[in-house]
């Protein structure tokens, strides 16, 4: 049977549908022999590399966004600074009081079986990041792991960019959202999970945080047009996740339904592809 490799895409919440694929491939019985992950892709290929089972995972994030008010203290203890509501009122302009730490981010939201380091995971990990000064993308596939799934998620505006090596890093869906050509070579079959998405169709004007996040979502969806105009992986997979907003994680359980709808089509497509 023919090898395959995976690359997880962006796209924030709507990235929790790759547990609806990593079903369907153990349902396959079937195993990547690399992954590649871009921002919420990096920390779904992260716990999926390292052994953890896709119940195990559903179960872990269902958990984790149940309880609103655990789910705020976690978001709380995640801030990049201190912080007091009071502060809204007085902190300077441009300084966001309650934007995350991605480091800290991650220690309280990834599952405590993913381990600190690249070498100790069981499916070899490329994480993509972005250097904005550099205008380049920064793919770490060894050293510490948590670090670099941070600046992989550093969503601007709401998690903090990190300092890597004299570079500042953030969100790897800045210059790619669907990282699968960092896996070529690696395999036979090269497939690819896209939760990029436009935004949805409305008649009002959005408020501040909702115009930014729909900007973001517009932003990715236009990379990875574009990308695809140029090269395609052998099989692209696209949960059926428009409805949902870069941060609706509290609709964990309707966005992973969501996978769930296409796991027959990816079953039927990649075993095809693994035969020929």
């Amino acid at each position: 049977m023919k090898t395959f490799a995976l690359a997880l895409g962006a796209g924030g919440a709507r990235g929790l549908a790759h547990i609806a694929v990593f079903e369907a491939l153990e349902e396959l019985g079937v195993k990547p022999v690399a992954i590649s992950g871009s921002s919420i892709g990096a920390l779904m290929g992260a716990a999926y590399a390292a052994g953890i089972s896709p119940r195990a995972l559903r179960r872990h994030v269902i958990a984790t966004v149940h309880d609103r008010a655990a789910l705020l203290r976690r978001l709380l203890g995640a801030r990049a600074a201190g912080f007091a509501w009071s502060s809204l009122l007085k902190v300077p302009f441009g300084h966001n009081p309650v934007l995350l730490d991605p480091d800290k981010f991650c220690a309280a939201f990834l599952p405590e079986a993913v381990p600190e380091t690249f070498s100790e995971l069981q499916i070899p990990l490329l994480v993509i990041a972005s250097d904005l000064f550099g205008q380049q993308e920064v793919v770490f596939s060894d050293g510490p792991l948590r670090p670099a799934i941070g600046a992989s998620m550093a969503i601007p505006g709401l998690l903090r960019p990190m300092e890597h090596e004299g570079r500042v890093l953030v969100d790897g869906a800045a210059i790619d959202p669907l990282p699968f050509t960092q896996l070529a070579g690696r395999a036979d079959v090269v497939v690819a999970v896209d939760c990029s998405t436009a935004p949805r169709d409305s008649i009002a004007v959005p408020e501040a945080f909702d115009s930014v996040s729909a900007t973001i979502t517009l932003m990715g969806h236009a990379l990875v047009a574009e990308k695809l105009k140029r090269v395609r992986p052998d099989l692209l997979i696209r949960p059926n996740v428009g409805i949902f907003r870069l941060l609706d994680f509290l609709q964990a359980i309707a966005i992973i339904r969501a996978g769930e709808a296409i796991k027959d089509d990816i079953k039927r497509d990649l075993t095809a592809l693994l035969a020929d």
